[in-house]
């Protein structure tokens, strides 16, 4: 299972927080983690691999929702912060829109991903 992380620069600690606290299960085999380049950075020096792609506002929201329309990716953590402004807006509504349409399932904070994670944790 493909899943992508994504956090604006206000949430990327708590992204790192958040899979810290499940690296358990986000290291096992089945699990593949894309991400934008900087939240992949930040994964990376905590210790995950990840195929990281473009900054989000470089394009890396983009490639991550082709990702999604693909079948690639079946999971997005996307760490919003809803206190800030972003100038790349239209691609965050682009890439909800496309797991919307995909039905692809996504978090936009620690609580609803870590819901998703329980799930998968309790598959055969």
């Amino acid at each position: 299972m493909e899943i992508a992380i994504i956090a604006h620069d206000g949430m990327k600690a708590e992204m790192v927080q958040f899979l810290n606290k499940n690296k358990p299960l986000l290291d096992k085999e089945h699990i593949q983690l894309v991400s934008t380049g900087t939240t992949g950075s930040k994964a990376e020096k905590a210790g995950f691999k990840v195929n990281k792609m473009l900054s989000g506002p470089l394009g890396g929201d983009a490639q991550i929702a082709a990702r999604v329309a693909e079948g690639k990716t079946q999971m997005v953590f996307f760490f919003k912060d809803p206190l800030a402004s972003h100038a790349h807006e239209a691609d965050i509504n682009m890439l909800i829109r496309v797991c919307d349409v995909h039905n692809v399932p996504l978090a936009t904070n620690s609580a609803t991903a870590e819901l998703l994670l329980q799930a998968i944790s309790q598959q055969p």
